[in-house]
């Protein structure tokens, strides 16, 4: 059996799966202290702790992923309350001696839909989330695409809409992808969640305009074979069609990118992460 954990900002989603990364338990709770919460993570573990072959983590971050750091395995400069520079791998290796596999939340994703989803047999395939935040993995012949650390695609800066008056919600850069486009930053826009915001709004326009052109400049910096959108925000009925229609306009026929299914929504749903976690788990014992 392997384990995974799908560590959000907003819940923690712990579950255990099998060879074949079919889930056999799953189970998530509030991400309150870090305390608590891995009071709760560590509880539901210790009833497979005698099966259990190894772990894997994808994190809420950023996260500090260079082994030979001092800070390996910690939640480092996060926004969330009192889980600033947190030993989450430390942590966890305190109670399980197994291998454990530790990247971003959007990393495991990007791996399940790469495991077992929409990116299955490509050679490279681009993450996106777009829900309370913005995150971005990538994967090339099998690897993240990392390098100091891992991307922080979310925070990429993108060209204010004309239409658009709101200055950004990022507490970092203002007006960068996650500043204007998350699930924060239109909670902040409206005084409520997109979800409560009708989709013919002339909002969720200007709302495709910033996904597009993030998957723009994903498009010419590393080609991908594959872009998925996942995240609460991208269930807004019509809204992947918009993003389609204006990433066209944007790029007009400069590169001949993969037409077909291009742009996609995750095959594996809510599920990508933990998959994707499982996933990593597997592998990583494999190489020890």
């Amino acid at each position: 059996m392997f384990g995974a954990i799908e560590a959000g900002g907003t819940k923690f989603v712990c579950a255990v799966g099998d060879g074949n990364l079919t889930i056999h338990e799953r189970v998530s709770f509030p991400t309150t202290t870090p305390e608590e919460t891995l009071k709760n993570v560590i509880t539901f573990f210790k009833k497979y702790d005698s099966a259990l072959k190894g772990i894997g983590i994808g994190s809420f971050g950023p996260i500090d992923i260079k082994k030979e750091s001092e800070t390996y395995g910690y939640i480092t400069t996060t926004p969330k309350e009192h889980w600033q520079y947190f030993n989450f791998l430390g942590k966890i290796k305190e109670s399980f001696n197994v291998p454990i596999a530790w990247t971003t939340d959007v990393n495991a994703a990007c791996y399940g839909e790469y495991s077992l989803g929409h990116a299955v047999g490509l050679s490279s395939v681009v993450y996106f989330t777009i829900g309370t935040g913005v995150g971005g993995g990538a994967i090339q012949d099998g690897h993240f695409i990392e390098g100091f650390n891992h991307p922080e695609m979310g925070h990429m800066l993108i060209r204010t809409n004309e239409k658009d008056s709101f200055s950004g919600s990022c507490p970092f850069h203002e007006n960068c992808l996650e500043g204007l486009a998350s699930g924060s930053a239109i909670a902040k826009r409206f005084g409520k969640s997109g979800a409560k915001i009708p989709a013919d709004n002339p909002f969720w326009s200007i709302e495709a305009d910033y996904i597009a052109q993030c998957i723009y400049n994903t498009t010419l910096m590393f080609s991908p074979d594959k872009i998925i959108l996942g995240g609460g925000v991208i269930k807004k009925e019509g809204l992947v069609e918009k993003i389609n229609s204006r990433f066209h306009a944007l790029m007009n026929s400069y590169v001949n990118f993969p037409n077909s299914d291009y742009i996609s929504t995750p095959k594996l749903g809510d599920n990508a992460g933990i998959i994707g976690c499982l996933a990593l788990a597997k592998k990583y014992d494999e190489t020890f």
